[in-house]
Order: structure tokens, then C-alpha cells, then sequence
């Protein structure tokens, strides 16, 4: 009985690649009481491996949250799964916007405390006690009450780049930090003014709102579905969007567009630009706003410091590492002193003033330049699969591929094919093959070698 992942994500990627069918992105949650969320997990594994599902789930003794890729064939075929338990009979699937066959590569299940951690102990409290869902008209109209109060039940990362329109928009990194925070800013409205409330798809929101009702708010609303939910009514019904920019996502995209306006700025140069990025060094993964040419220029990094460490040679990164925290306690959300142009908490009505991009290239001379990232490895025909983001590239250009385990190997391109045909040069964009003289991996990068010439 299988019960853990046997392939790497490479392997899955491949798999998908020579199945050539298409997945759904989608996510759901439940609120309920399980018993035996251990025993809950193992069945789960068991029937969506069969199914090919393929996702980060949490499941705990007060429900499930699910992120998920799912064959679009067998998508009937999944949610018969979820119906074979009461309190998932009939739930609603959140379907992304944008569709993505590679969103995730495994299938994850891990029990937890809480599927949404609140940092509350109050046996008294009743998550199911909530307020009233409001589908995507009913939001709007009650947004344009001047009796409404609304409020992102989101982190500062995520309103950052999207948010409804007059929201409050708290200062955080989690959501138990959200609940007192709020909870102390409308104590004097706890009788008069409609809370109206909304996260990404819904989750945070279902238990923000019974937490408010169990303190004596009187008025409580909620956005169904979320943000999720909500763009894709409003598109189906063809309804007016108050959410103005992007809806930041916990996949591999970090983020959904809703509307053209980009409300946020790269966090180094402070240009228009609502882009995320995790850090390159490995020992850091800040996440942060970072344009095309903030990106090109500091080769996805955060800081020069992190920038001249990426150049170093592996060993002598792991080096470094030693005995700093690891796993997810290394990644960190948009707080650096190192940025200087950071937009968190409430958010400005206007929209941004474009600022004269600085030089920012002036600490360290560039020895590579970020192209792009692997997409996949052919192991028959050493063929690795790439996709171009940033500079072109051309035959005779001389590359380098780094990651932690390829370590970092250089050598010269003599072919480039885009799209199965034969090219000279490969512009952004583009998704190229040729041929690499050893296995190319998910996390590896693609860099250019640029002479001293080409650098002055």
C-alpha cells in the first residue's frame, strides 16, 4: 500500500510531459470535526494517487485545506472522493484562473494541529459558528455601504499586490497575527457596522468570521470562494471587479491576474511592478517584489551580499549555511532592511509614481547574467528543456547551469531548437531544448557568461 511519493519531481514533470494531458489547479477547504485525521490522510493518499492528484493538503482534527493539480479527465472521478465523506458532500472546488499542468509535482498530505493556525486556546470558540457568505453582487453592493467596514484577511505580501478597494490591509506575516490586531482597531464598531471580510479562497475568512462573531460582533460577512470564487463570477456574470490588481497564489505562479492595474513596486528600484520572486541565494528565499531589469541586474537576488554569495562555489555555500535555520523557517516575506522600496500595511488611494530606476549593478561586476530556468531533462537524448525570461541567447554564447545538486557546470551552446525547429538566437519567452552533457534539474538556472567587454 502506497502511502508517500516514490518520484521525484523531475520524474513527475516527465510523466506529465508524455501523458500531454490537461490539468486543473484548484483548491477547497472544510471545516469539520474528524476523529481519526491520521487514518483521514492515509485514505486520502491512497484514492488521489490513483487518481494521478497531485497537491499540498492539510488536515487536522477541525477539517482540510487543499491546493491541488488534478487530470482534467478525472476530475468527476476526484470529487467522488470527496463525497464519500458527509461534510465534504457537495463542496464547492475552487478552479484557478490560470491553468498550469506543473502547479505541483507531488502529492503532499500532512496532518496538522490546525488546518489554519489562529494561535487561539479557547475551547468555547466555534469555528462553524460563521458569518454570512456573500457570492460577488452581494460583495460589491455591500461594499458601497458607508455603514461597511472591509478588511484582507491576508498577509502584507499577498494585499500588497491586490486588494479590494477601501480594505484594510494589517501588517502581517501569518493570520493569528491578523485576528487581535483588527479584533483592538474595531472595538467601537462592534454594534453598528457591517464587518465585511475576505482572503484568497475563503478559508481564513470562515474562521475570522466566527471569531468575531464569538466576540460580539453583531454584523459579520464574508466573500464566498474568496477572491478565487469571486473572479471568476464576476467574469462568467460579467460584474463590475472592486478587486483592483493581482491575487498573489501559493504555487509556483505567485499570483493570478485580476485587473491591468499594478498597484504595487519593485521593492529595489521602486518601478511600477507587482512581480514576486524568492531570493536565489539558498540560504535566504526572501520573498520580494522584483522587476525585469531589478532581476536581470541583481540575478534574482535580494541584496548584493546575497548576489556575491550565489557566485561562490557550492561547497563553499553549504559552508555558510551551517547552522542557520532551515526548511520553512529560511524563507521570509518582503522584510529586509536591505529593500528600500517596500509598500505593507494600508495602502496608498493613488495609484504609484513611477521613480527613476537607480544603477544598482554598482557594488559587484557581473560575471553571469540569469537567462532563464529548466524545465525539463531528457534522459534518452540528454536534451534539457528551458524557458527564456530574461536576456536572449545564441549559439556560441557560453552558459552556465547551477543548482544544488547539479552544482555549477559551464560550457558553450552549439544548438538551439524553439519549438522543435533550428534557431539562431532565443529570445524572452521562448521555450528551447539542446543538448546538455549532463542531467538538468527543476531547480537549476540558466545563466549567460558575459565577457568584460560585453559588461562595460
Amino acid at each position: 500500500m502506497q502511502l508517500y511519493n516514490t518520484l521525484s519531481a523531475e520524474e513527475r514533470a516527465q510523466l506529465i510531459d508524455e501523458a500531454g494531458k490537461e490539468r486543473l489547479t484548484l483548491s477547497f477547504y472544510a471545516y469539520a470535526k474528524i476523529e481519526d485525521p491520521k487514518k483521514f490522510r492515509d485514505e486520502l493518499f491512497i484514492a488521489w494517487n490513483a487518481l494521478d492528484a497531485l497537491g499540498r493538503i492539510y488536515v487536522a482534527h477541525e477539517g482540510i485545506n487543499a491546493q491541488m493539480s488534478v487530470p482534467a479527465d478525472q476530475f468527476e472521478a476526484f470529487r467522488d472522493t470527496l463525497e464519500v465523506y458527509d461534510f465534504m458532500k457537495g463542496i464547492r472546488l475552487n478552479v484557478a484562473v490560470d491553468q498550469d499542468d506543473y502547479s505541483f509535482l507531488k502529492l503532499t498530505i500532512k496532518v496538522r494541529h490546525k488546518i489554519v493556525a489562529d494561535g487561539l486556546n479557547d475551547d468555547s470558540f466555534d469555528v462553524t459558528n460563521k458569518g454570512i457568505h456573500l457570492k460577488a453582487q452581494e460583495f460589491n453592493n455591500l461594499l458601497e455601504d458607508p455603514n461597511t467596514i472591509v478588511v484582507d484577511f491576508r498577509n502584507h505580501y499577498e494585499s500588497e499586490v491586490g486588494h479590494f478597494e477601501g480594505a484594510i490591509t494589517p501588517d502581517v506575516e501569518n493570520f493569528r497575527e491578523s485576528l487581535p490586531i483588527i479584533n483592538e482597531q474595531l472595538q467601537d464598531f462592534k454594534e453598528d457596522k457591517n464587518l465585511l471580510m475576505y482572503c484568497t479562497g475563503g478559508i481564513r475568512c470562515e474562521k475570522a468570521s466566527a471569531y468575531f462573531k464569538h466576540q460580539g460582533f453583531k454584523n459579520v460577512y464574508q466573500l464566498e470562494g474568496g477572491i478565487i470564487e469571486y473572479t471568476r463570477q464576476i467574469k462568467e456574470e460579467g460584474i463590475e471587479s472592486k478587486f483592483i490588481g493581482k491575487n498573489f497564489v501559493f504555487d509556483h505562479r505567485l499570483g493570478e491576474r485580476i485587473t491591468e492595474d499594478v498597484i504595487a513596486q519593485c521593492h529595489q528600484c521602486g518601478k511600477p511592478c507587482d512581480n514576486h520572486t524568492n531570493c536565489s541565494n539558498d540560504a535566504c528565499h526572501l520573498l520580494f517584489i522584483q522587476c525585469d531589469e531589478c532581476k536581470e541586474a541583481m540575478e534574482n537576488c535580494c541584496s548584493t551580499e546575497c548576489q556575491e554569495i550565489i557566485h561562490l562555489p557550492l561547497a563553499e555555500q553549504l559552508e555558510l549555511r551551517k547552522g542557520l535555520k532551515v526548511g520553512n523557517k529560511v524563507f521570509r516575506k518582503g522584510k529586509s532592511d536591505a529593500l528600500k522600496f517596500k509598500n505593507s500595511g494600508d495602502l496608498p488611494d493613488k495609484p504609484l509614481a513611477k521613480v527613476e530606476t537607480k544603477n544598482i549593478r554598482q557594488k559587484i561586476a557581473i560575471k553571469k547574467v540569469l537567462v532563464g530556468k529548466a524545465e525539463h531533462y531528457y534522459t534518452k537524448s540528454k536534451i534539457g528543456q528551458f524557458l527564456i525570461e530574461n536576456k536572449e541567447l545564441s549559439i556560441g554564447d557560453k552558459v552556465l547551469i547551477s543548482g544544488p545538486t547539479t552544482g555549477e557546470q559551464e560550457f558553450t551552446i552549439t544548438e538551439i531548437y524553439v519549438d522543435g525547429g533550428p534557431c539562431e538566437t532565443a529570445q524572452k519567452g521562448d521555450q528551447i531544448t539542446f543538448e546538455v552533457p549532463f542531467r538538468v534539474r527543476l531547480s537549476d538556472k540558466l545563466y549567460k557568461i558575459i565577457k568584460p567587454a560585453e559588461n562595460a
